[in-house]
């Protein structure tokens, strides 16, 4: 997967804060390398954008630690969000929205406090070749085009309804999906003329989707969190998996996807 090509906003800050509990991970584990003795399978609840960069993750991470098997639960975070507060076993949570995250810290279910560890941005999916010749977020209101949304719970739909309300439309949804991912497949199979979806997504299509960027005055920032989760069945892969995110290597993966750096 090629690095994104995608401009950074001009008013973006840089920085990089790893948090000391990860800090203390990262020492005992020597960098990314592993730490001994960290073992058995790590549950990792993660927002469905982040399904390709994850699935490289776990690729390195598990060469990193040999003993470990990571085992992927994707899915919208605000279904996750409500699998976690239910009591389904899981012991990493990694969302694609603060407010998402902050419900399940308010539910008592993390433990050392949540980490961001990217940023995201919306743009405007369209099949390959841009058949409706669809140029902006004002298409949206366009009754004769076939226009779908992430569900208003997930991140992705609470999102782009901000993006629409900023820019003063009311969109003429026809479909509203369970997470980006599911979107993304209708626009890649014609069945939607566009989608609102991550930037991430649309790199994630390759020439499957066109991209249509979404001005800044009106576009939204994703920021996307980690935490280690208090009844997790693994607290010591899950902090070594944490840790491992938020390093110079997982960030490395993570902005190839096109994920921006905290």
């Amino acid at each position: 997967m090629p690095r994104s090509d995608r401009a950074r906003p001009a008013s973006w800050r840089y920085r990089r804060a790893v948090p000391a509990v990860v800090m203390m991970v990262l020492t005992a584990c020597g960098g990314s390398t592993g730490k001994p003795g960290v073992q058995g399978s790590v549950l990792v609840s993660a927002a469905a954008s982040l399904t390709d960069a994850f699935a490289e993750i776990e690729v390195a991470f598990e060469a990193a630690n040999p003993g470990v098997d990571v085992i992927l639960n994707l899915g919208s975070s605000s279904s996750l969000r409500d699998q976690i507060i239910e009591g389904a076993p899981a012991d990493v949570f990694a969302s694609a929205s603060r407010s998402t995250m902050d419900q399940v810290v308010a539910a008592g279910g993390v433990a050392g406090g949540p980490h961001v560890f990217g940023h995201n941005l919306l743009e405007i999916a369209v099949p390959a070749g841009n058949p409706a010749g669809v140029t902006g977020l004002k298409d949206f209101a366009d009754e004769d085009l076939l226009i779908g949304l992430c569900a208003a719970q997930a991140p992705c739909g609470a999102f782009g309804r901000e993006a629409l309300q900023k820019a003063g439309v009311t969109p003429a949804v026809d479909t509203d999906e369970p997470d980006v991912r599911a979107l993304l497949t209708k626009v890649e199979a014609g069945e939607l003329d566009a989608g609102l979806v991550f930037v991430t997504d649309v790199l994630s299509a390759g020439g499957r989707v066109d991209g249509v960027v979404i001005p800044d005055e009106f576009n939204v920032v994703a920021d996307y969190s980690i935490a280690i989760l208090v009844d997790g069945p693994n607290p010591d892969a899950a902090a070594a998996f944490v840790a491992f995110v938020v390093s110079a290597e997982g960030e490395a993966i993570l902005d190839s996807y096109g994920f921006l750096s905290p």
